[in-house]
Formats: structure tokens, sequence, C-alpha cells
């Protein structure tokens, strides 16, 4: 019954909705005159026919009139009881006057239309609630429950006015939510559906796109909030790219799959996708890929807490591994994944060995101790520094870290039997032209070399002091690890990166600062970033360097310029000196470089995935590798940055310095 009613023309439903209201009106006009009379029904109707008929062509007339006929029934709310409160008080006031001018015989009681305003409202109001419930599948008893709540304030408020894009059960839900506070007020529903234009949801008017610049001139509102969480990522960016020359703010409800706990909230309030403002499509996960490597395996992440790292675990925990160690040298980033995965498996009942551990990649000693004692299957090795300006700036701690730690994790791995280690990389490894792209690039190939070795010899590397060996013990091990690199770009919402820096300056009212107006970047998000790791993984043969094809790269001055816009703000500029927002050319910092590469050469191959792609680039062998590595390191301590430059630029590893350039 339900679908066949929701399938029915929309004249056949106002239809329905009419004779239904005619009929409770009768009903509780009748109701009304046999408690005060006492008379019987056919005496009642025959003596007061009159009275029969002009009132139930009032109220109707006065809620068609109120546009009530034209609200969507499946989503009513509390907002039609005021609309039933104006429309049955106006019409009894008119039936009282009506019958004043022209009096029946015997004359009606004052009673009886008292009574009746009372009894019609409350039934009127609990058809349409009740119908409204069951409509969406409510139970009889969850029905009963919600009418009881009906009292409850739905009135308006003081607050900011906001236009609801999305007329569905995600706008209806926000709407709902919205009037129980006073921050916002939300006062018209905007819809690409030609059905839904001109009806009332929710008690709100829905408007066609079209028509959305005059209302925010008519209605003043200051904010649209996005309620399409069902709609596809190419639909919302070409929403957002209709909304962004209006002076509005825009602002966003998560998608879909991130509401599926529960009902839209204010809270759920969000600052737009950035994912929806740089265009680009996700890059889809293949689950037989992300299921091969960890379903039931003991797994280490180093750099458990950073925002790579974090993303690893929530999706290696997903796929339910045996045992999960988490590495960080942060006590608190440490604390924050292993509270929440803890949180996670209570809710959902997903027993998992969780073990964080705290320390640094560095130290040798511990990170054989915790793959040996785990007997760790595979090692996700994300500890990194990765700020470019205080690398540059710490350069020997950037080498410590970065490529000292790799050797640590890779001989910490042979030695315990680990199968697999896959390091994420960056493609400021590619050329790079500053010290952490370059140690990016040497923690590549000290992988990549270990890979072709059978017993690697760790003799001869005195890393860490000035006369102490590295790895005093097992100088030469079996090598049974698969080796693998895995290549992206910058990582959206990441700490330090643009995203976060440009909304937070946005929100202190300016400048927005921008290192070069033709300064481009390749862009993903942290979940894209994390499966792009784990999938790698089951594609390894060893030694691999994946990278992913992110499509076009992004101008940085452009991303500026459209979150100023989706804020409601205008660009302050030479053109338009009155606006909201500078922004303010730094230079290019030390280090850095207009545009990132993500491959030394064109010679990449396709894999099994669509998205992910094998690199085919050199390989330093393992021996004059260590002889580079020892020579770089004795530099760093020497603190010698001709040497360092020099040691660099003439090894094979792409480092192209800027004084090189110039």
């Amino acid at each position: 019954m339900r679908q066949f009613l929701l399938h029915l023309p929309r004249a056949s439903k106002q239809l329905i909705l009419i004779a239904t209201d005619l009929v409770i009106v009768e009903c509780c006009l009748l109701l009304a005159f046999y408690l005060r009379l006492g008379w019987p029904v056919a005496d009642l109707l025959d003596t007061y026919t009159p009275v029969f008929v002009v009132t139930p062509l009032c109220v109707l007339l006065l809620l068609t009139r109120l546009e009530l006929y034209s609200s969507v029934t499946r989503h009513a709310g509390n907002e039609v009881i005021g609309v039933f409160a104006r429309g049955v008080t106006f019409a009894t006031l008119v039936v009282l006057l009506i019958f004043f001018m022209f009096q029946v015989q015997p004359q009606l009681p004052r009673s009886v239309l008292v009574m009746f305003w009372a009894f019609s409202l409350l039934a009127l109001v609990a058809s349409r609630l009740m119908a409204s419930r069951w409509l969406h599948g409510s139970s009889l008893s969850s029905m009963v429950m919600d009418f009881a709540g009906w009292h409850r304030s739905s009135g308006k408020h003081r607050g900011r006015a906001v236009a609801v894009y999305g007329a569905g059960d995600a706008g209806r839900q926000l709407v709902g939510a919205l009037s129980q506070g006073r921050r916002f007020r939300a006062v018209a529903f905007v819809d690409d559906d030609p059905a839904l234009q001109g009806q009332r949801v929710a008690g709100l008017k829905v408007f066609s796109p079209d028509q959305l610049p005059g209302l925010i001139t008519s209605m003043a509102i200051s904010e649209v909030l996005l309620a399409v969480p069902s709609a596809s990522r190419h639909r919302r960016q070409e929403i957002i790219r209709f909304l962004e020359p209006l002076d509005v703010h825009v602002r966003s409800v998560p998608a879909m799959d991130e509401l599926a706990r529960g009902l839209v909230k204010v809270a759920d309030i969000r600052e737009v996708d950035v994912v929806d403002i740089l265009g680009r499509e996700a890059v889809p996960a293949d689950q037989a890929l992300l299921r091969a490597t960890i379903a039931g395996r003991s797994i280490v992440v180093t750099g458990a807490g950073g925002s790579i790292g974090s993303e690893l675990c929530r999706h290696i925990f997903r796929h339910r591994p045996g045992k999960l160690v988490l590495i960080d040298h942060s006590e608190y980033n440490l604390y924050a994944i292993a509270s929440e995965l803890e949180q996670a498996m209570v809710a959902l009942d997903a027993p998992l060995e969780l073990i964080p551990i705290l320390g640094s990649v560095t130290d040798h000693r511990l990170l054989r101790e915790i793959l040996c004692q785990h007997r760790i299957d595979t090692v996700y090795h994300a500890a990194a520094y990765k700020h470019v300006p205080l690398v540059e700036t710490n350069a020997y701690q950037g080498f410590v870290n970065n490529v000292v730690g790799t050797l640590c994790v890779a001989h910490a791995a042979m030695s315990c039997g680990v199968y697999r280690v896959v390091l994420v990389s960056t493609d400021k490894a590619v050329r790079s032209t500053n010290i952490m792209g370059a140690t990016k690039r040497l923690a590549e190939l000290v992988l990549q070399a270990l890979s072709r070795e059978t017993k690697p010899d760790f003799s001869g590397l005195p890393l860490l002091s000035k006369d102490t060996e590295l790895f005093r013990d097992d100088q030469a091990c079996d090598n049974g690890a698969r080796f693998t690199m895995v290549r992206f770009g910058n990582v959206l919402e990441s700490s330090g990166s643009v995203i976060p820096k440009f909304r937070a300056q946005i929100q202190a009212g300016g400048p927005v600062t921008v290192t070069d107006p033709q300064v481009t970047r390749y862009f993903m998000t942290i979940p894209e970033a994390a499966e792009l790791v784990l999938q790698a993984n089951a594609l390894s043969e060893g030694g691999d360097v994946f990278i992913l094809d992110m499509g076009e790269p992004i101008k940085i001055d452009n991303l500026a310029r459209r979150l100023i816009h989706l804020s409601g703000l205008s660009l302050k500029d030479e053109d338009h000196p009155d606006g909201d927002i500078e922004i303010r050319y730094t230079g290019i910092r030390p280090g850095e470089k207009l545009y990132e590469e993500l491959l030394l050469d064109d010679t990449a191959v396709p894999t099994s995935h669509a998205k992910i792609w094998r690199a085919n680039e050199k390989v330093i062998p393992w021996g004059e590798l260590k002889v580079l590595l020892t020579a770089i390191d004795s530099a760093l301590k020497a603190n010698n940055p001709l040497l360092i430059e020099q040691l660099l630029s003439r090894a094979e590893i792409g480092y192209q310095p800027v004084s090189v350039q110039q």
C-alpha cells in the first residue's frame, strides 16, 4: 500500500489528502455537536446542514491558501502544526462570523465551535504526522511515540538565514536539526528535481537552482548548506561550481556512508569537501588487493600517529589483521590513534591484538625486538620528516630519520624474517631540489638496492655516531623480505598541508599566503593514499616503485581563490580594492620548486590496478650506495653544506639543488 500511494500522480495524492481532511473535519464537527447537544446524528445533520457544508469548505479553502496541499506528506514534520493551527483557527472565526450574520435555527452554540476547533486541530495534525511516519515505514508504536512529542517547540528563531540545497531525507533532517538551535534559520530549499520545485517540504518552499541568486538578496541568505550526501562526486562538483560565484558561504553535510550511523545533526555541518573543490575523482579501491596482505596477519605501522600512518591503521583494522603494532615517537599521536582503534574494537565487537609502542625508527634494537617477538609479516613504514623548509634547515636530523630510519627498518625486517616492507614515499623524491626530497629518494634507493641482495653486507656504515657502526651484529643476514615503495603527491588535510592553512587564514581575515602564482601540485585524499599503499603491497614483486595516476596537477593560486569564494567572501586585489581577503605572494621557499613530478623518466608500466603504475628506474648497487651514504653522513656531521650538495648532485639520485639550477 505504501508503494502504491508513493507512486501515485501528484494530483491524485492531493485529492486523497483533501478527501481525508474533509472526512476528518466533518467527523470532528459532528462529535462537537453530539457532545454539546446529545441529539441523534440524523437530527444534527438535518437541523444544521448549512453548518456541515460551510465549515469544511472554509477549512479546506484556508488550508489550500496556506499551501498545505503543496507540501510533501512523506516529508511532513512539526511545521504542519503551525499551518493547521492557522488554517483551523481562521476557518473557525470565519464560520462564527458567517453564522452570526446569517443565523440558523436553533442558534449555533458557540461551545460547539470551540470544541470543533480543538478536535479538528488535534485530528488533522495527528493524521498528517502519522501518515508521514507510516510512509517512511514506521511501526504503529513508533508513530504513537512520535505523536506524543508533537508539542515540542518548532517555532522559528533568530539566526543566520540559510538555504538548504537538497530537499531529500538529509535536507529534511537537517532542517529539523536547525530548528532546535539558534545558530541557523532555514528559509528555503533548493532542489534540481522539477517534481519538488514549487512544493513545500518540512514547511519550506522548494525553489529551483536558477532562483537562488534572487533568493539570496530577497531572503538575506548568508549560507547555502549542501544536503546531497548520495549525489555522485561529479554532481557535487557541478553544484559547487554553480554556487562558487554567489555571495554566500557554502558548507556541506558529510557523504552518505558517514551519515549511515544516524540522522543528520547540526554538528555534521562542515566546510565543503576539498575533493569536491578540486574536481578530482577518487581512485577506486580493489577490495581483494586490500584483503590479500592484511587478513589474519601480524602487521607493524611506523609513524602510526601521523596523517598517513593513522589512516593506514584504520584501513588495516577494517580488514581484520591478527595483530597490529603501532610505533610512533609522539606520545600524543600514538595515544590518539590507539584510543580510536580501541573504541572501534568495542563498538564493532572486533577483537584485535593492538600493541602501541612509543619509540623511534632509528632505535634499531627496539625494532628488532618488536619484529622478532611479535613475528611480524608486514611493515608499513610511514615514519618520516616531511616538511621541506624544516628539513632544509635541519638536514642531519632529516637524514637520520628518513634514511637511517629506513635502513634500521630494513635490517630489522631481514633479521626477523619479515616478508613484506612497504615504504611510504613522495613525489618530492623525483628530481628533488631540497634535502627532504633527497632523503626520501635515498630511502627508496636503499630498499631498491637491498631487494637485489641475497645476503647484504651492512658493515662499514658508521651512522648515528662518529665512531660506532649502526649494525655491529648480524653484519650479513639472509634477505627474504619483499621491499616496496609507494610514491604519491600531496595529501589533502594532512598536518601542515595547504588546505587547513588557507582555511585558517581566511577565518582570521587574511591575507592568504601563496608562494608563487604559478606553483602547481598533485593532490590526493588521505584515505586514497592509505588504500594505495595497501594495494601496492599486494602487487609487489620486490624492489618496486609504485605511483598513482593522479590526474592533472592543481594550481595553488586557483585553489586559494576558490576557497575564498566558497567562504562567501570576495577577493581583494588591484581591481577590487574593497574585497575581503587578499592573496599575498611570498616567493618560493628554500628547496621548493614550481612543479612536482612523479616519475624520473617516462618508462612507467601499468599494473593490474587501472590507476597504479610501476616505475622502471635506475638502481644504485648496494656496494656503491653504502659508500655514498657514509660520505653524506660524514659531511652532515661536519656541517659542510657545500660538500653535501656536491655529493648529492654527483650521485645519480636526481637531486637538483637551486644553486645548480641557477
